[in-house]
Order: C-alpha cells, then sequence, then structure tokens
C-alpha cells in the first residue's frame, strides 16, 4: 500500500464595494496524473530495548517517534515487536500530535507468547483480535493485521510532533520487553478529489434530460485539467442535442475547461425516448483527469469510487420529472447546507415554531400552521421513519396530519434573515391512497413581498399541476416514489409550503395523512452591483430651459444611479467619477437620494461633516466626484447628481 513520489466629453467611472458573505480562494496547480506515483512513505523508528513492568496499568511504557517536518497524513502503519508472555494481558495505543488515540488491542489473543505484528487498516492476515498463536521474534513483522481501532483517525492530520506508542501489562505474573516499534506515516499527496453525479428527467412524454455533473472538492488542492468522461447513451433514447459546458461526441463528455477546486462542471443531455419499455440504464464514469485523485482512479470501471455513476428509468410509464441543477444559479463552494442530521433537534416534539442558524447566512425561522384537528404522533418532529428512499438513518420534518374532512390543511414557512439567490429541498411521500386520501403540497416563495414560483419535479407516485403537485400513486415510507423536489432559480427570503389534498380524488373525512420535508441547500446570499450614469440639458444661454442645447455655457446635470439587485447588503461602497472633457464642474451642484429624481440631499464638496453619513457622501477632489455609502441593502440603490458648465 506505500508507493514512491515523483514530483466629446466623457467620464469614467469604477465602482469598488465590499460584499458581505462572498469569499472565493482559488489556486491552480499541477500534479501528474498517475495514482501509483502520487505519495510517499517516512519511517520513523524506536528500537530502545525496555522492560514492561507487570500489572502496570494505568501506567505505561511510552516510546516515542519525533516527526521534525509539516506534511499532511494519508495513511497510517505502525509496527510492534516486543516479547511477552500472555499476550492478553497488553493494552497498545498510538497517540498522534494532535491528540488523537488509537486503541490498536486490549485484551486480545489469548494465552499467545510475543508480538510481532505491523499494524493496518488494511491488513493482509486478518484482524488483531483474532490472533492467537504465538509470534517468533523474528523476521520482523512477519504479519499485517487490522488493529482494534481505526488508523484512518490519523488521515488528514499534520504529522509533525511527537508521536507516542504507550504500552502497559494489565495483569500480574507474566511479563516482558519492548524490544522495536516503526511508524509508518504516509504524505498525503495534493490531489485534486473528483466526482460525479448523473440525474435523468422528463421533460414530455417521449422526452427527457441526463444531467451530469463533475465536481472538484472544496477542499482539493489541485485544479484539475484535461477531463474527460465516458458516457454512451444506451439502447432506447436517442441524443438530440446538449446544453452546458464542453462537448459530447462519440459518447464522450469533453469538459474543455480546467476545474478549480469547489467548481461543478454541468453538461445536459437532450434525448428522445425511443424504448416503449424495459428499464434504461445510463452509466458515467471519468475517464482522464491531469490531477491525482486519492480516492478513485479514472476509467477503471469500479462502480463503488465517487468518479462512477449510473441512473435508471423504466421506460413505457410515468418518469421522474427533470430536476434543475442548482449549479446553475451558484457553485458547489456558494452552496450553504441545512441538515436534520444530529444534532438538530425539533424540541419540544409537536411545537410549531423553531429556528436554526445556517453557517453563512443566520438563523431561519420555521413556523408551523397545523391543521383544524391538529397533528398526530407528536408532530412536527425529526424522524428517520419516513426516509424518502435514502440511505439508513435518513432524518427529515415529519408531519402527521388528522384530517377531520378533506378541506384540512397545514402550512410551515421557512423566512430567511436575507434573500438568496436559489435553494433546493426535497419533500417525502407525496402519494395517494385509494378511498383515503391525496396527497397536495403547493410551494411559493416570496421576494421583497412578491410572489415567487418555484420549479417542481415529480416522481412516479406524484404529478406537477402548476406550483402543486399531486399524488395518484402508492409510495411507502421508505420508497422514493413520492418524492418531490422543490427548485427555486430565482432569489427569494421565505418560502411556504402548504399541505392538504386534492378534493376531486379525495373522500369526505379522509383520514390522516404524512409528508416530511428533507434538508435545503441555500446558494450564499451575494450582492449584485450594477452602475448607470445618465445626462441631461437643464440650460442653455440662447433658449433657457426650454428645449435647451448642448452649446457653451449650457448646464448639464449627471446622475450616477448605483443599484443592489443581489440578495444581501453590501457595505462600504465607494464610486468614482473621473470627470475629462470640455466642460467645468459647478460648484456646490451636489445632490444625493435613493434614485436619480428624489436626489435632493445637499453634498459639499469635501469630504468632512454630517452630509458624509445621511445616509451618503459626496465630494470633489481635483477632477474625480467620490460618492460613498456605509450600506447598500438588497434590491436598492443611490443616487448622486451634480451638474458641469460646458466650455
Amino acid at each position: 500500500m506505500f508507493s514512491g513520489k515523483s514530483f466629446g466629453g466623457q467620464s469614467r467611472l469604477t465602482v469598488h464595494a465590499l460584499l458581505w458573505g462572498l469569499l472565493c480562494l482559488c489556486a491552480t496547480a499541477l500534479f501528474p496524473a498517475a495514482k501509483a506515483e502520487a505519495q510517499t512513505v517516512n519511517t520513523y523508528s524506536n528500537s530502545s530495548t525496555v522492560s514492561i513492568p507487570d500489572n502496570a496499568c494505568p501506567a505505561t511504557v511510552d516510546r516515542s517517534f519525533s516527526v521534525g517536518t509539516s506534511y499532511i497524513i494519508g495513511d497510517v502503519n505502525i509496527g510492534v515487536l516486543l516479547d511477552h508472555t500472555y499476550r492478553r494481558d497488553l493494552e497498545i495505543s498510538l497517540t498522534s500530535p494532535s491528540g488523537t488515540v488509537v486503541t490498536l488491542m486490549d485484551y486480545v489473543g489469548g494465552g499467545a507468547n510475543n508480538l510481532n505484528v505491523e499494524f493496518d487498516d488494511e491488513g493482509n492476515d486478518g484482524d488483531i483480535a483474532s490472533h492467537t498463536s504465538n509470534d517468533s521474534l523474528t523476521p520482523v513483522y512477519a504479519s499485517s493485521r487490522t488493529p482494534q481501532g481505526s488508523l484512518s483517525a490519523f488521515d488528514g492530520e499534520n504529522a509533525f510532533g511527537t508521536w507516542t506508542l504507550k504500552i502497559c501489562d494489565q495483569q500480574r505474573i507474566d511479563t516482558g520487553s519492548f524490544r522495536r516499534a516503526d511508524l509508518y506515516i504516509t504524505e498525503k499527496a495534493p490531489s485534486a478529489d473528483l466526482s460525479i453525479s448523473k440525474s435523468f428527467g422528463a421533460t414530455s412524454t417521449n422526452t427527457g434530460k441526463y444531467t451530469l455533473s463533475v465536481t472538484n472538492a472544496a477542499t482539493s488542492e489541485l485544479t484539475a485539467t484535461g477531463v474527460t468522461v465516458s458516457d454512451n447513451l444506451p439502447s432506447g433514447v436517442t441524443l438530440t442535442g446538449t446544453s452546458g459546458t464542453g462537448t459530447y461526441s462519440g459518447g464522450i463528455w469533453t469538459l474543455g475547461t480546467a476545474i478549480a477546486p469547489g467548481q461543478t462542471i454541468t453538461i445536459e443531455l437532450n434525448v428522445n425516448i425511443t424504448a416503449s419499455s424495459g428499464t434504461i440504464t445510463n452509466v458515467a464514469e471519468i475517464r482522464s483527469s491531469s490531477a491525482y485523485d486519492h480516492d478513485s482512479t479514472p476509467n477503471n470501471g469500479v462502480t463503488s469510487e465517487d468518479d462512477y455513476a449510473s441512473v435508471s428509468f423504466t421506460a413505457g410509464s410515468r418518469l421522474p420529472g427533470y430536476i434543475p441543477p442548482l449549479t446553475s444559479v451558484c457553485s458547489i463552494s456558494n452552496q450553504l447546507q441545512f441538515s436534520w442530521a444530529s444534532p438538530t433537534t425539533w424540541s419540544p416534539s409537536g411545537s410549531l415554531s423553531q429556528s436554526y442558524n445556517v453557517s453563512g447566512l443566520g438563523n431561519v425561522l420555521f413556523n408551523v400552521t397545523q391543521p383544524p384537528n391538529g397533528f398526530v404522533n407528536s408532530t412536527p418532529e425529526i424522524t428517520t421513519s419516513n426516509s424518502g428512499g435514502g440511505a439508513s438513518g435518513t432524518r427529515a420534518l415529519y408531519f402527521y396530519m388528522n384530517n377531520g374532512n378533506e378541506t384540512h390543511s397545514s402550512s410551515t414557512t421557512f423566512t430567511l434573515p436575507t434573500a438568496v439567490p436559489g435553494l433546493q429541498f426535497r419533500i417525502f411521500d407525496i402519494d395517494y391512497a385509494a378511498n383515503q386520501f391525496t396527497d397536495r403540497v403547493t410551494i411559493t416563495g416570496t421576494y421583497n413581498g412578491a410572489s415567487v414560483l418555484p420549479t417542481l419535479s415529480n416522481n412516479t407516485a406524484n404529478y406537477v399541476s402548476g406550483n402543486s403537485v399531486i399524488g395518484d400513486g402508492a409510495s411507502g415510507a421508505t420508497d422514493p416514489y413520492g418524492n418531490v423536489v422543490v427548485t427555486f432559480t430565482s432569489p427569494v427570503d421565505s418560502v411556504t409550503v402548504v399541505y392538504d389534498n386534492y378534493p376531486p380524488t379525495t373522500p369526505t373525512s379522509s383520514g390522516n395523512q404524512a409528508m416530511s420535508i428533507h434538508d435545503i441547500t441555500f446558494c450564499r446570499p451575494t450582492t449584485t452591483l450594477s452602475v448607470t450614469k445618465i445626462s441631461s440639458i437643464i440650460s442653455d444661454p440662447v433658449n433657457g430651459s426650454d428645449n435647451p442645447k448642448r452649446i457653451p455655457d449650457a448646464i448639464v446635470q449627471y446622475c450616477i444611479l448605483i443599484s443592489n439587485s443581489g440578495g444581501t447588503t453590501a457595505d462600504s461602497i465607494v464610486a468614482t467619477d473621473n470627470l475629462t472633457g470640455p466642460f467645468t464642474y459647478n460648484p456646490g451642484s451636489m445632490r444625493s437620494g435613493s434614485n436619480c429624481g428624489s436626489a435632493a440631499t445637499a453634498e459639499d464638496d469635501d469630504a468632512t461633516g454630517s452630509d458624509e453619513s445621511d445616509p451618503y457622501g459626496a465630494y470633489i477632489s481635483g477632477s474625480t466626484i467620490t460618492a460613498t455609502a456605509t450600506s447598500l441593502a438588497a434590491a436598492s440603490s443611490f443616487a448622486l447628481t451634480f451638474q458641469v458648465t460646458i466650455d
């Protein structure tokens, strides 16, 4: 598992702003693609023989290893050689400079004598607990065995500092001596951790889209270039076109661009569905990359690696709807995750209001309106029982609604501390039970008080109608067939989910029904500043203000309008306008306001005084006019007007 390492009058306007909440760190590097040449192993030895005191626990024999260089750990093994009768007496652990402790063995080995083992998470000779035969003291480290604890606990730490092997004897009578230990630390090579995701969604009865996305993890050290993906379309579909980044030809997607850490590149393959029945499976795998990837190898066909993905659908039946990728709005590195996974709790169960902090966004407030007959089973609550086909332990916010009749409904609104450019989440278990209920969810968003509608993606047990999804098939609590994907691709500051019945197929007194809201992905709030400059002639010496012309001694008014169309506040805004041309600035003519038509607040020509923060500031120095604003809220603007006389 170890390997070696290779190596007319006009003005010029500029605007600067400190944008709240948006930071991008990008790095570019090169690394050979060959996985076998990507790592180096450093060996640290301790061969100072020392007796192991009988019945010394909790006191220990400590053997140390000094690592004098700084590097990130990719793997750790340790060989231990000692003589000792009745090996089960021993407790042995390894502690890293960061304080992480891994138990190598504790009360295992029975009455066997001696220990001559290399501890390795990928040990070839079984686990240490099953090793019950005597060890010879030669050759050194004659067997390779997995420890009781996982040495992978050290992966990702910095190796620099003192490592400590601790040995103690837990029982009386039997004795022995430590003879030697060798610590093997593999440096984690710089890498680009590429992964691929693939989905299929129907866009009509006989058409659909395959969406392929390649992501370079935000924790990667390298930018990947030369990336290609193999995706041979299966029989039963035919390609009609593509959209997104790169080119697709002959079953190969050539990305044609570098992928920096935290970046995602996406292409969509539009297809006609020609099959009338059967399961259609499509496989994609990363075929090439310039960069070493520590957990996958391009084009090796290993289905368990994260550079391999497949998706299937059944022709001739209802198909899952197309899911717009949120990366069309914001990159993976600019996405924020809210998860109902532990330690998130809804406490107490059954309460109707909760607030949760989302790092990078702030507190998100959830308010629930219950149906007239209330909820049952102490809901709302966070549970794993309604998982939408997710992995075991998938948690979601669960609602079990007690319907007195088919008109009852509940609603859940989550209000954001600031608008986001987009968001996406899943709802589980929107389905239908004959003579019982017809689930319906209706989703709306708001932005600055105006309604915003999402894109809704159905599954096979429901269908989309406007901004509602209605169940018409069966789906169990752990099935994916009743899932709904909600995607907002434009700014929102609140989202409301109304849960009720669809009256045409729901009987009176429809009974109890349930659904869950799963995790939410938010696009990080951003500011989007734009600047506009316009001019108008106020008067001239011939016509006055009646149809004035741009002639010598005419007075012209300029307006600089700065707007924030983003979802969050921009701070410390500075706009400069360099006045160059055949005109002269008119002293004392500057005015500020929220727009060009209402700019009436006088601004003097210097940079001091209360007029610099009421709430905007402006001054002139030489031929440069500067306008300032401490902050500019989302969906707002500020303007500065001033006048010049044409020479």
